[in-house]
């Protein structure tokens, strides 16, 4: 499945949320973001179906996609566009499941990981962190410049990188190689995310 355009992938983290999540993707579709991903994983299975269907419908209002960072079982209930699948996931469960309209992508942090991706499983993988971030400190060593770039040469398939991005920063991925970008808390704890939406496009227009 073609990524949406542009390639900008906003994931959703209520905790850090300065407004409902309802509100923030309203104005995140309005200011031309065309891809969110929820992402409340401690939330138990029916509240993630209930508020991934709310969410849908907000994106439907902006011919948007709506996908699920989790598993593929929930997203397919939920009825949304794919699924977003965590670091040596099965794929191919995943594809067979949700079909080949699904948009699927899986993360991952390491080169060797890139090269083991299958085109044909997946239509994205999230490569991160790029930089330091405030949302995940744990997420692990910090891949930089270089690192990104050395996973997307070990792939054909289309690098999103995440981690500390920032409007300054989405430049840099994409001479590292990268086709777009992932954002969380940056948006979620903007006062004003349309805004922080918009400077995100922006930066990534002269790539799309």
């Amino acid at each position: 499945m073609k990524l949406p355009s542009p390639p900008l992938l906003l994931i959703t983290d209520r905790k850090q949320a300065q407004a409902p999540l309802e509100d923030i993707l309203a104005a995140s579709f309005a200011a031309g973001c065309r891809w969110a991903s929820l992402r409340e994983k401690d939330l138990p299975r029916e509240e993630q179906i209930a508020l991934a269907r709310r969410l849908l419908i907000v994106a439907r209002d902006w011919d948007a996609l709506l996908t699920l960072h989790g598993n593929p079982t929930l997203a397919q209930d939920a009825r949304l566009d794919g699924v977003h699948l965590p670091a040596g996931a099965n794929s191919s469960v995943a594809r067979e499941m949700l079909g080949a309209d699904a948009l699927i992508g899986i993360s991952l942090h390491s080169q060797e990981e890139a090269e083991k991706l299958d085109p044909a499983l997946v239509d994205y993988a999230i490569a991160g962190p790029a930089f330091a971030t405030a949302s995940k400190p744990e997420y692990g060593r910090v891949l930089g410049m270089l690192g990104i770039g050395k996973i997307s040469e070990a792939t054909s398939v289309p690098i999103i990188a995440i981690g500390g991005i920032t409007p300054g920063a989405v430049a840099e991925m994409r001479v590292a190689g990268a086709v777009g970008v992932a954002v969380m808390g940056g948006v979620m704890r903007a006062q004003d995310a349309a805004r922080e939406v918009e400077s995100l496009i922006e930066a990534l227009a002269p790539s799309f």
